[in-house]
């Protein structure tokens, strides 16, 4: 089981960047995926959330109205669209992948996740 996050880089403030989550060993449809960030200095923390079918999502206060997420299971991948990029977004990103209880309750904590990634870096900077 391997989440691969992908897509960070340098972007000037209010630029956008669509960041990547590629599964591989297991297929997408029975997880849940979240998006996670950690700060230089900072604690980690919750970004936004998406169960199993997309119906249902959750967004950090922070980012809400500027990023979105989304899934596509049929290619086993999740994404996290950023716009209007700020200093603050600086970060190294992860995705998280939680087994489905199906009861389409969206998980934001880090400690119910099982599986992640790799991190990619986020540098918003002019």
């Amino acid at each position: 089981v391997q989440l691969q996050a992908s897509g960070g880089g340098l972007v000037q403030p209010g630029g956008s960047l669509r960041l990547s989550c590629a599964a591989s060993g297991f297929t997408l449809d029975y997880y849940a995926i979240g998006w996670f960030r950690q700060a230089p200095g900072k604690e980690r923390e919750f970004v936004s959330a998406i169960i199993w079918s997309g119906t249902s999502k959750s967004y950090a206060d922070s980012v809400k109205g500027r990023f979105t997420i989304s899934r596509d299971n049929a290619k086993n991948t999740a994404y996290l669209q950023m716009n209007s990029l700020k200093f603050e977004d600086t970060a190294v990103y992860y995705c998280a992948g939680k087994p489905e209880d199906y009861s389409g309750h969206v998980f934001n904590t880090e400690d119910e996740y099982d599986y992640w990634g790799q991190g990619t870096k986020v540098t918003v900077s002019s």
